[in-house]
Parts: structure tokens; sequence; C-alpha cells
């Protein structure tokens, strides 16, 4: 260790035993709690040290040595404290959990009116159903020459959910479904390979709870992101007891087969919610540091996040907290980058949202974890909170605009099209390509929070009533469209157009430029029955389902052969876009000097219309354009059998993308 390199948090093993170490600047005192397996309470004291670092090596404790703190301190939530001992704390550098965490009336505190200083504090001891935290060695460093690499302009991202894309795969032991394991079986991978896929993209997989409101409701936090343990992997997801071997293994699987993983992580808030929530970690080793305090009354929380509280990402400790976090999964799993949400609050400070705020810089001069792959969602609740284009290199970016113009075209609710345009040229007024990158802008048209792709082509309203929540969450403006019929239907015609909107969609997405995310499930046609914020439904509404009767055969082989199309076309993904016809929209992408791949230029012609139009082609020297894509047709057909188009002009269908090429 380097004398630049501060002790490390958490539980360390050492030759004698463990040395504990917890971060507090305003406690008054610190018991560090260890329990036997009959669940018998030893209270030790550890000692502040330097950095307001409270130190206890403890002789003889070891590997699975359960424990937890008591923090003393005042309760005082006028002055933004709420120290109580009665509530046992997870230590937020535990590196495993002995269970998952389900809130019991003991983990909050009872305020009268509405928890303003002076309310007394809550003296009934938690620790009988507060999971222990588990002293447990790190494990061995991740070779990065094991990394797949794949440029951040050339990845192909599926956004999936551990346990809904495996919960109901057929080609899954009982055993293995819904778990970390599954994600690595032979049965999963060769799905993901033979997709095209360059990287996964896991929602939370850190340790969350389910918070109060949706546990009266009887649902659960499905989606995971209320996080309560940075560096500790959810056992939920664990087909093991070993949620941590277990985890590592299938990224180690998944970069055997090129793909790499990227981590939805959530530091803009934690699971511990407003001031009525529980007390299990922050709010109890030290509040008025961790959180964001409503300045004109810091008994009360900032709520950038729309959750109930927002992490403080301008104080040294938060900030070490996540460079830890990060560093954890990306050395000991061999994560290759993250997905932050509401990324915008970790930019906040004083003045609001700075691209140079200090975890940014941090994580930029962080040796290992600059060169992984960083997305921002550029977006929060707070004042100001849409800063899309705003983070620094080498940062990507969410970028809702693209889905939102790409909807908007084609659901005919674009006046013009010039905002389609800029973004299948890669946004390049939000993303200069000489300061952020080709990759810079992360295309998509649909996520987990929102509709499905088929939802979006089958339902004109949202239809969230089972979140319990009158229908009131989710977003309202979706730019969607039913084609006459809300929901399912048996009309031949509307499924017929609905299944040429959804080819449209996807032809458009994987013609543009910079990285794009699919969806899990959208090449499969899977629907939420119009639920367009399943984040508390765990069950098939969630969960992919792999039965024939539920998928389209014809979709999945279509999205395969686009993945394969921008593979073995760069100009898809790097190319120069310009307009060369209006109607129809016709796009043409040109090749630079020394620019790699068989074409000299590629052009993309759109028609939202109802009916079949003629497009006019640029002239070639040559014997005309190759016809390498037409969403029309679903037939996924090689390019050994594609059709040419001369200059005089060729008919394109109703709702239609085609895509054309100039060899060289």
């Amino acid at each position: 260790m380097t004398t630049d390199q501060p002790a490390p948090l958490g539980a360390t093993i050492t030759e004698a035993g463990t040395t504990f170490r917890l971060w507090s600047e305003h406690a008054e005192a610190v018991e560090l709690c260890l329990f036997e397996a009959d669940g018998a309470e030893r209270r030790l004291s550890p000692t502040r040290g330097d950095g307001d670092v409270w130190v206890l090596d403890v002789a003889g404790a070891t590997e699975g040595q359960r424990y937890g703190y008591r923090v003393h301190g005042p309760w005082a939530p006028a002055r933004g404290h709420r120290f109580n001992p009665a509530k046992l704390l997870l230590d937020p550098y535990a590196r495993l959990l002995e269970g998952s965490i389900q809130l019991r009336e003991e983990h909050f505190t009872h305020l009268d009116g509405e928890g303003h200083a002076g309310q007394p504090r809550d003296d009934r001891d938690s620790a009988p159903f507060t999971p222990k935290s588990i002293v447990t060695s790190p494990l061995p460093r991740v070779d990065d020459a094991e990394r797949p690499n794949t440029p951040m302009a050339d990845s192909v991202i599926y956004e999936l959910h551990t346990k809904g894309f495996t919960q109901l795969h057929p080609g899954l032991p009982a055993s293995l479904r819904g778990t970390y394991a599954a994600l690595g079986h032979p049965a999963v991978v060769e799905y993901l390979s033979g997709l095209g896929t360059t990287a996964v993209e896991l929602l939370p997989v850190q340790q969350h709870l389910t918070r109060r409101f949706l546990v009266e409701h009887g649902l659960v936090d499905y989606w995971g992101y209320n996080t309560i343990a940075y560096l500790a992997p959810d056992p939920r997801f664990a087909a093991t007891g070993d949620p941590r071997a277990e985890l590592r293994q299938a990224i180690r699987t998944l970069h055997g087969a090129g793909i790499e993983v990227l981590l939805d992580v959530v530091y803009n808030h934690t699971g511990e919610g407003d001031e009525h929530g529980p007390t299990l970690a922050f709010r109890g080793i030290d509040n008025a540091a961790y959180y964001r305090l409503d300045p004109t009354d810091p008994s009360r929380y900032r709520n950038d996040a729309g959750t109930g509280n927002t992490l403080d990402a301008t104080h040294p400790a938060v900030v070490r907290l996540v460079l830890d976090s990060l560093r954890t999964f990306a050395a000991e799993y061999g994560v290759d980058g993250f997905r932050f949400d509401l990324a915008t609050t970790l930019g906040r400070g004083a003045d609001g949202f700075d691209p140079a705020a200090p975890l940014f810089a941090a994580i930029a001069a962080d040796e290992r974890l600059g060169r992984l792959k960083l997305i921002a969602e550029p977006w929060d609740l707070g004042t100001a909170g849409y800063q899309l284009g705003e983070f620094p290199p080498p940062w990507s970016e969410w970028n809702g605009r693209y889905r939102d113009s790409v909807r908007r075209f084609w659901a005919g609710n674009d006046e013009d099209a010039t905002d389609l345009v800029s973004s299948i040229a890669g946004s390049p007024d939000l993303f200069p390509v000489t300061t952020r990158g080709a990759g810079a802008s992360v295309n998509f048209l649909a996520s987990h929070d929102g509709f499905t792709l088929r939802d979006l082509v089958s339902y004109a309203e949202k239809h969230n009533d089972a979140n319990a929540e009158g229908n009131a969450d989710g977003e309202e403006q979706n730019d969607s469209v039913n084609f006459g019929v809300e929901g399912e239907t048996d009309d031949g015609a509307i499924l017929d157009l609905r299944a040429r909107q959804r080819r449209a969609l996807l032809a458009t997405l994987f013609a543009s430029r910079g990285a794009l995310m699919l969806l899990a499930g959208d090449e499969l046609g899977r629907t939420q029955r119009g639920n367009n914020n399943a984040y508390s439904q765990d069950h098939e509404v969630s969960w992919l389902d792999w039965s024939p009767p539920a998928r389209d055969a014809a979709l999945l082989p279509f999205v395969r052969r686009l993945i394969a199309l921008r593979h073995a076309h760069p100009l898809l993904r790097h190319g120069k876009v310009r307009v060369v016809g209006e109607e129809p929209l016709c796009l043409l992408v040109e090749a630079a000097a020394g620019d790699p791949g068989p074409d000299s230029a590629l052009l993309i012609v759109l028609n939202p219309g109802d009916a079949p139009v003629q497009a006019q082609l640029p002239p070639l020297d040559g014997t005309g354009w190759t016809v390498l894509l037409d969403s029309a047709d679903p037939e996924a057909r090689s390019e050994s059998a594609s059709r040419t188009a001369t200059a005089a002009g060729y008919e394109l269908p109703a709702r239609s993308v085609m895509l054309l090429a100039d060899r060289r």
C-alpha cells in the first residue's frame, strides 16, 4: 500500500484477525456488534482515527464473521442528525450480506407530525430483523486481458433483467432460472451470441430493498433501484450460497463468448427513502454527510431522484464510496462498464449541474475506471434536470432525444424530419465527433422504463393499474400508436401494420450512428400488457416468455439480420450523413478517405406514410444501388439474394425503411 492511499474501509482480514473501519464525521461513539451463530451479540468499541475513521482490530475474527454497527450521536433532525443506536446498521463497505432485507416496523422511526426537530427517536431494537454484514476477503483481481474491449461506437447493448430474462427460459434447469448462473449457461450464451449482441447491460444487481409502499400492497421492487449495499451482489439472484463467485463466473463465461457486461448502478439515492423511511445504514452512520438536505429545513431531504432522498455526490465520503464500489465490480468481477441511473444528480453542486463535478473528475483520474464504458442517464427530477450532451468525455449518454424523435416520426407526430435526421446522424449538435466520439450517443427505442417495442405499436395509453398508484405513475407522453385497437387483437390487417411499424422502427435504430441499445425481448415481440412502468411486477408481465405462441416468428431473424448488417457495414456506425431527398426521406451516408468496409456510400430511405412512394435515388457511375434491406419484407434474405435499384427510382412500400449500398 502506498502512502497516498488511505487504509481500506470495511472489514479487512489480517493474519491476526480482522480490522474493522467505519467512516463517520459526526458520530460521538461507535459500537461494533459481532454476532455468534446463535444470535448472541457482542459489542466492542472502535476508536476514532485519522480522517474520522473509526478503527478496531479484532483478533480471531475471520472469514464468515457476522457483524453490524450501532452509532451514537445527536438525535437532532433540525441540524440534519438522526443517530439512533437502537438501529443496527449495515456496513456500507460490506461485500456480502447474510440475506435479503425484509423491512419491519423496528427499522422505522415513528414520528408525530411531519418528522421535524424535537420529535423523539424510536428506541426499538432492529437487530433481530436486520441482515448482518459478513466478513469476506476480496475476490482475486480479474485479468484485464480477458475483456472483449469492443469500441463503444461498435456496441450493440442488450438491456436485460437477470431474473426476467432467464426465469422462463426452456433451455435452463429449473434450479438455475432467474440467477446469475443462468446468464453463463450455454443456452443463454448461445442465444446472445447468435443474436449478435456485443454487451449485456444488467439492471441493478447490487443489494437492494423493497420500499414500504410496495410491501403494503403485496408488491416488490422488481427492477432493483433502491440500493442499500453498494459493494454486495444481491443474493436473490444466486442459485448457490455464493452470489459473488456465481456472478463473477457468469461474467467470465460471457467474456469468453466476446460479450461485455455492463452494470446499471444507482448512486443518486439509497433505499432509506425520506425522513419517514427505514434506518439501515447511511442515515444512522452520518445522515448530514451522506445526504443532501433541504437547506431551509435540514430535517428533510432534497429529492432530485424522486425517491425520497439524494446522496451528496460532492462529499468526499460519498465520492470514495462510489469509487470503491465501481472498483470492486470492475476489478473483482470483471465488469466492463456502468450505466449510471439519473446521473445528473451525481454532477449536482451548490450551483447546479457541473460537468467537472468531483465524482466525474475522480472517475476520469482512476487508472482502471477511466478506461471502462461509462454511460449516463443524463436527467433527474430536480431543477434543470435534463443535461443531455453535457457530460464530459469519455462518457456516453442515453439519448432520450433520439428515442423521442424516432418514435414521433413513425407515429406521424413530426411536422418535419429535422430532429430525426440529426438523430440518425448521431446527434452531432449534442455529441461533436471531434470532442465526444462516435459512440457518445447511446441510441434506443425502448428500455426497461417505458413501453416495450410491441406495446409501443399496440397501446395509445399506459395501463399501470397493477402498480397500485391509480395509473398515475409512468410516462404520459409515449408517442405510441395502436392502429385502431387498444391492446391485443386478432385483426390480421392491424397485426400486419403493427409488425411493419416495428420493423421500420428497428431498421431506423440499426441504421443510426452511435452505440445502440436493444431492450431484451423486443426481438421476440415481448409485451407488458400496456404497463410502461413495470418496476413492481415480478411475474409473467415482466418475465420474458420464450414459448413459441408468445414469440414473433418473423421478428427474431429480422433483428439478427439487422445486427449482422450493422457489424458488416462500418458506415452504419461511422459514416457522415446528409439529406438527398425529402419525399420520401432519403439520407446519403458517405465514407471518408481511408474508411474501412465494403461500401463507398450507403443510402437510407424512409417512408412513414400509409401508401407506397417512388424514391428517386442519386445516380451512380456503376450499375445501380444494391438493396441490402427492405423492412417491409420480414424475410431475412442473404445479401446474395439482394435486388438492385436503378437511378430512375425505386418503389418504397408503406411504413418501411430501405437500406442500399454502393459497393467499392
